[in-house]
């Protein structure tokens, strides 16, 4: 039981850690996307606001 343990308690040690990288990851991305969205609506205000004048 013991030898069972230990390598058992480490894998899952490295998994809940990648986990959380992987989850800071997708978190930093959807705000980039979110910033990227938001920047490509404001370019077409303002190229459709040239060609109204």
């Amino acid at each position: 039981m013991k030898r069972l343990y230990f390598p058992s308690l480490i894998l899952m040690l490295l998994c809940l850690s990648s986990c959380s990288v992987i989850a800071g990851i997708f978190k930093a991305g959807a705000v980039v996307g979110i910033i990227a969205v938001i920047v490509v609506i404001a370019l077409i205000i303002w190229i459709a606001s040239m060609f109204r004048k």
